[in-house]
């Protein structure tokens, strides 16, 4: 073997992605609001971009002679500034000071709201505690999960707030002054080693006295370790101590969720339809009564689409009213157009900018149009959906889209992620219309979707005393000339939040 260097030619192809690329595919992606903020931030770092007001679209003939007057003052203004140094000196935003003021992009501050804690710390501060158990009801709060739940045991509890004490101790305690304070027994057991005088440990019955103060509070069941705790604690709120509600979920909670009605109807005595109503009447209280005090904001959704029903037709719009219009800047284009008063340094500056602002429009025109051809086939191929509900959606996958409007699958897969579209059928999805095919005796496919549609329609209609099992549903769709496996049944009642047939029944 001979070693060393060499070198040799030699041809190889390559596919590099251009950056450009690299943006129009995130432009794709983006739904409308986080593309209404991308496009002002380009405002702000291009110069050769600029708004189009709205008028300005709809400018006719009649108005062209009024607005060279307009234009003729502009001129004058634009003599009055060295819009050559302004260009040179690098101000990135075209326009009159005034202007760019304007557009500056200030960004949203979130304004902080009440929570769960909050709400909780408030009420504690009406009460008369000793600072002993206000650091211990502290302790309590940082442990409330959002939806009211206690995350940690009185054990760990008891021994943060210890642990917090010695810390405490150790570093404010003077050895040559209190030879008394044992500081290497404190870390290895706070309990063994000797604390100051006045100051004592924690104990799980102060931990317990606390948890009963926490679970006072409003709303009621905040502070419960499990589920069953959090509705014996409304239920004592409301006051309903002797009845049969609160003792089927003190002392058979196992068989009440379950839903065994006969064994808990010879255990307490009383008919099945008494264990029945009394569990019905838990749907009253709150399993996560937290939630209400959460801090989390609403979603709001901006659709990104609009189908309407117009003269018997479906057509489809885009929702872009609050989508900046941009344009190529006319200042900064009278500018540019003189090139010899610019180095070779600032001519390269301005055909980078110019070409990225001409590539930005066109981006954004490829976008619009890429989205209306997919709905435009989404809304043809599901008409059916539109007219009658969505037992009657169709299977569709992207590579179907991909092939009718001939674009990349990926491509498709970008323009319907996180996008929207308001119909006459709501506020939905674009994934919404896509799901996979099951096989029909006809040889048409049905949509997944539309099959557990129907699953859940099946079950809202069946005979309450006699529920239906997964075997007979998959004989029911056999009846409609749907091919359907039973675990697939189980799987879409699952998806669907549906009960098996045992804990459906009712006597």
């Amino acid at each position: 073997m001979k070693t060393g260097l060499s070198q040799h030619l030699g041809q190889r192809q390559e596919l590099r992605i251009n950056p450009r690329l690299y943006q129009a595919m995130d432009m794709l992606y983006m739904p409308m609001m986080d593309l209404q903020q991308h496009l002002k931030q380009e405002l702000l770092v291009n110069p050769f971009l600029e708004l189009l007001e709205p008028e300005e679209e709809e400018q006719d003939g009649a108005d062209r002679e009024k607005d060279k007057e307009q234009e003729k003052e502009a001129a004058a203004k634009e003599e009055e500034m060295d819009w050559e140094e302004i260009l040179l000196n690098g101000f990135d935003v075209g326009g009159t000071r005034e202007q760019h003021e304007q557009l500056e992009y200030t960004e949203a501050v979130t304004v902080q709201s009440r929570d769960l804690v909050d709400h909780l710390r408030e009420q504690l501060k009406m009460m008369h505690l000793t600072p002993r158990q206000v650091l211990l009801s502290e302790e309590f709060l940082g442990n409330i999960k959002d939806d009211g739940f206690l995350a940690a045991s009185l054990e760990e509890i008891v021994g943060s707030v210890n642990q917090l004490i010695t810390s405490h101790a150790r570093d404010n305690a003077d050895v040559e002054d209190d030879a008394d304070l044992d500081l290497d027994a404190l870390d290895a057991d706070p309990a063994a080693g000797q604390l100051p005088a006045g100051v004592t440990l924690y104990g799980l019955e102060e931990a317990e006295e606390m948890l009963k103060v926490i679970q006072s509070l409003d709303p009621p069941g905040i502070g419960a370790r499990d589920i069953q705790e959090c509705l014996l604690i409304q239920l004592r709120e409301l006051d309903q101590t002797e009845t049969l509600t609160y003792r089927l979920v003190s002392e058979a909670f196992g068989d009440l969720i379950a839903h065994r009605w006969n064994d808990l109807a010879r255990r307490f005595g009383v008919p099945a339809a008494a264990v029945q109503a009394a569990a019905d009447s838990l749907a009253s209280l709150d399993p996560k009564p937290g939630l209400k005090y959460s801090g989390k904001d609403d979603g709001y959704i901006t659709p990104d689409l609009i189908v309407d029903k117009i003269d018997g037709g479906y057509k489809v719009f885009l929702n872009d009213t609050g989508m900046p219009r941009l344009r190529l800047s006319r200042a900064y284009q009278e500018v540019t157009r003189d090139r010899k008063k610019l180095t070779p340094e600032n001519r390269e500056f301005i055909a980078s900018k110019m070409n990225s602002a001409t590539w930005m429009i066109q981006a954004i025109e490829q976008r619009r149009q890429t989205m209306l051809k997919v709905m435009n086939f989404i809304v043809d191929r599901q008409r059916e959906f539109f007219e009658k509900g969505i037992e009657y959606l169709k299977p569709l996958t992207l590579r179907e889209v991909a092939e009718v409007i001939n674009m990349h699958e990926s491509t498709v897969s970008r323009v319907t992620n996180e996008k929207f579209v308001q119909t006459p059928r709501g506020v939905l999805p674009l994934k919404f219309f896509f799901s996979s095919a099951l096989s029909t005796s006809s040889g048409e496919d049905a949509s997944a979707r539309s099959i557990r549609a129907k699953l859940e329609k099946m079950v809202a209609d069946e005979d309450t005393g006699k529920p239906l099992t997964d075997q007979q549903i998959v004989h029911l769709f056999q009846e409609q000339g749907i091919k359907i496996a039973r675990r697939t049944v189980a799987k879409y009642r699952d998806q669907l939040g549906i009960l098996p047939a045992r804990m459906r029944k009712r006597v």
